[in-house]
């Protein structure tokens, strides 16, 4: 049975999770600041990116020439073992086209696997890995993509 750190730490972690998909969902880029390390590294699928200002970079390559989106969580599991843990938590997003694109959308289903480390300022995810499992829907709505 978990003690009560762990619960805690736990509900901060998820806390976090939701953090990192209302920015994306709302382009609050700062925001992203409280939730990665300066140095976090991901890999959306379409390479590793090594550093939180590379990693935002990415995603207004793609999110910034979108319409609204909505990225959604579940199926959440945390362990935590001292000061890091890890997580995964399925991911549905729907993002609907932008200006003349904007009877377009596409939807993507997959999995982000995150390390996590506690800070002094609180749990910051060193990690994300995304593993695509499937999308519909039209591309284009995302705008360029990275250059």
């Amino acid at each position: 049975m978990p003690d009560l750190q762990t619960l805690l730490d736990e509900r901060a972690i998820y806390r976090q999770l939701c953090r990192f998909a209302e920015a994306m969902d709302q382009r609050d880029w700062a925001r992203l600041d409280d939730v990665m390390l300066e140095d976090a590294q991901g890999d959306y699928g379409i390479g590793r990116r090594t550093s939180r200002a590379a990693i935002v970079a990415e995603m207004r390559s793609f999110l910034d020439d979108c319409g609204p989106t909505q990225h959604l969580l579940a199926n959440v599991i945390i362990d935590v073992d001292g000061d890091t843990a890890t997580s995964s938590a399925y991911v549905a997003d729907m993002h609907v086209g932008l200006g003349d694109r904007s009877h377009l959308t596409f939807r993507t289903l997959g999995s982000y696997h995150d390390r996590w480390v506690r800070t002094a300022e609180g749990w910051r995810i060193a990690e994300r890995v995304k593993l695509n499992k499937a999308h519909v829907g039209d591309i284009s709505v995302l705008g360029p993509g990275p250059v």
